[in-house]
């Protein structure tokens, strides 16, 4: 069976570090630790930024030796794709999927979508990971002429009972 390709925001690699959510921290460690490889899992160069922009260096240090340690391979976006991938995440916002003020999570869901990810997995319920997102974002992806169906996901819906 092809192994899921699935896309990681920030949020997940972030929350391997959340002592201050130790339940969602857990689920993430149970992900990375025992699920992660019966995936085809990437982050992109808007992940990395978004991890070099982490002002706490420790921190930083920390988020780029997930990346390392668990080979997560990286989208390289191209001047070409850079310009599709703008004009998708502004569809979500001007379509009032995503607020303009969060123009990351747009473009995470427009890497998702451009790159034929089966799931973006985040721990953003509120912009990303839950259900009305998904059916809009899928809506209008339809529209645009990207017909593959877009999961988005938590980690506690990609670990599951191992046979």
């Amino acid at each position: 069976m092809k192994r899921l390709k699935v896309y990681l925001d920030t949020s997940i690699i972030s929350f391997i570090f959340a002592e201050d959510s130790p339940e969602k921290q857990e689920i993430t460690k149970e992900f990375f630790g025992g699920y992660i490889e019966l995936y085809d899992v990437y982050i992109s160069n808007l992940v990395i930024a978004e991890i070099n922009n982490t002002v706490d260096a420790h921190l930083k240090a920390q988020l780029k030796s997930v990346i390392t340690a668990y080979s997560l391979k990286t989208i390289h976006i191209s001047d070409d794709d850079q310009e599709i991938l703008f004009y998708l995440a502004n569809s979500y916002i001007k379509n009032k999927i995503i607020p303009r003020r969060k123009f990351d999570d747009a473009m995470h869901i427009a890497i998702a979508v451009y790159y034929e990810f089966d799931i973006l997995l985040s721990w953003n319920f509120k912009h990303l990971a839950n259900i009305k997102k998904q059916m809009e974002v899928n809506s209008l992806n339809k529209k645009e002429g990207y017909n593959k169906e877009l999961y988005l996901l938590n980690p506690m819906e990609a670990i599951y009972e191992k046979d």
